[in-house]
């Protein structure tokens, strides 16, 4: 896989965890500690720097062994093959162990529905996983069987070629009928667990379109151009319309009915990694979803 970083002077490690998406930072350094990423064919370490234009080459090891607990938890799959597979989060879910949720997340349930085919990229707490969305998000989430796959999936990602449609409900009325939001995103000075539009953030881009708009609120498609922690939930927040019932970055007293955020990731659209055939996916928008439309009051 060949990086091109855009800017310079970034720790490669926190570059690599950006440019891969699903990557984590602890994934990154190992893969550098391994000297999987090359410069010129000279290895490049965690703390280098990066040099805007300059291309690197990563070079994805053996998958690791795989020890997460295989639980027998129901998923809703809606395309499957032997590469990959594409699931139907219910909102509540985690996607991927970590404290505080050790178990009962969906890599146990993808353990248990797919055994060892599971691509080990990155590492033994996420097998399979591309990208993920936010445990209150429900919608759609593609996984890798094998380390071809994630590869093919994970360039994808980062050359804007796997996309990704989400549809929301947010405060307030827009005037546009679409646009963009290009805003960098990073960890918000003021609380370190949230996320900010921030300067010398990393890049971060939402295309929004209006579907219908409502007497307080307005019917939201986004997509998404990178894929920023928290990010559809962070500019649209950064632009004073946030995410109905979102209990970090929108109004603190629920509206609706809602306590968690009306965010659903409606379509993903990529190429198969193997036959290179356009693959598109549509999940219905869920129960509680519908619910809040049907309750709001036409313009």
């Amino acid at each position: 896989m060949i990086l091109k970083p855009e800017a310079s002077g970034e720790r490669m490690d926190v570059y690599l965890a950006g440019a891969v998406e699903g990557l984590s930072r602890n994934a990154a350094q190992k893969l550098l500690e391994r000297g999987a990423m090359t410069c010129g064919g000279v290895p490049v370490g965690k703390k280098d720097k990066t040099k805007a234009g300059q291309e690197y080459e990563l070079t994805l090891p053996e998958a690791e062994p795989v020890e997460i607990e295989a639980q027998d938890i129901a998923l809703d799959v809606v395309w499957e093959d032997a590469d990959c597979l594409v699931i139907n989060k219910p909102k509540g879910l985690v996607v991927h162990p970590a404290a505080g949720h050790w178990d009962g997340t969906l890599v146990n349930a993808l353990m248990y529905h797919c055994g060892s085919e599971l691509s080990g990229i990155n590492g033994e707490l996420r097998p399979g996983i591309i990208h993920r969305i936010d445990k209150d998000t429900s919608g759609l989430l593609i996984v890798a069987k094998n380390d071809f796959a994630h590869q093919a999936l994970a360039a994808q990602l980062q050359d804007h070629t796997l996309s990704r449609v989400y549809e929301c409900i947010v405060c307030g009325g827009i005037r546009e009928d679409s646009g963009t939001i290009d805003a960098p995103i990073g960890r918000s000075p003021h609380d370190r667990k949230k996320m900010a539009v921030v300067t010398g953030g990393r890049p971060a881009v939402t295309h929004f379109e209006v579907i219908a708009r409502y007497r307080g609120y307005t019917h939201l498609r986004c997509r998404l151009e990178t894929g920023r922690t928290h990010q559809i939930r962070v500019h649209l927040s950064w632009r004073s319309h946030p995410i109905l019932g979102d209990p970090v970055y929108g109004r603190k007293t629920p509206e609706l009915g809602m306590d968690t955020q009306c965010l659903h990731a409606r379509q993903l659209q990529f190429l198969h990694p193997r036959t290179g055939e356009l693959v598109t996916v549509e999940s219905p928008l869920p129960e509680d979803f519908q619910k809040v439309l049907s309750r709001l009051t036409p313009l």
